[in-house]
């Protein structure tokens, strides 16, 4: 038995799932989400109790198995709290910008880069630090990781845009500079 697809997915008071053939949809105060049933996984649901049972033990069934209860439980937190990942800008000159319903990064490029934030997430900015909020988990993290693909983190001062708790791992530089030739 999958270790994480045998626990059950507690639903809070205000969230409500429903099964609608190979699709689940999950509606809360936040919003809505809908996800595929993988093949040869079912769901059920008594009271406020969700399991994910599967058909057989074949390798594939037992890997969807654990996968379908983690992205039914993201989306079952997601509509009820979101998800945030919070990215910090350090360089000197390096600054960020709104700019509409957009994004304005300055990065030390010749030009300013420009990220059009999607529908369904939202960007706050608070001196240096970026916040990306949504239902998605899936989404807040892609976005979160293209925003940091704009100018990864350099290893010799650390500039660049990096998650908040994140330890870049620093190199000293050149080392033979105070010798005389």
């Amino acid at each position: 038995m999958s270790r994480v697809g045998k626990e059950p997915i507690e639903v809070p008071a205000g969230v409500s799932v429903v099964v609608d053939g190979s699709t689940v949809n999950v509606t809360g105060s936040m919003g809505s989400l809908s996800q595929a049933l993988l093949p040869g996984i079912k769901l059920t649901q008594a009271d406020n109790i969700i399991t994910i049972s599967r058909d057989s033990d074949e390798a594939v069934y037992r890997s969807n198995h654990g996968l379908m209860r983690s992205l039914v439980n993201n989306m079952v937190e997601g509509v009820s709290r979101g998800f945030s990942k919070k990215l910090e800008i350090n360089g000197v000159g390096y600054r960020v910008a709104m700019d509409g319903a957009n994004l304005r990064f300055s990065l030390g490029f010749s030009h300013d880069v420009n990220f059009s934030v999607p529908e369904g997430i939202t960007a706050n900015i608070e001196q240096n630090t970026v916040t990306i909020k949504g239902i998605s988990k899936q989404q807040v993290g892609q976005i979160a990781a293209e925003i940091r693909s704009l100018k990864k983190p350099e290893p010799y001062k650390g500039k660049g845009i990096k998650y908040v708790g994140e330890h870049i791992i620093r190199k000293s530089g050149k080392s033979g500079k105070d010798k005389a030739a």
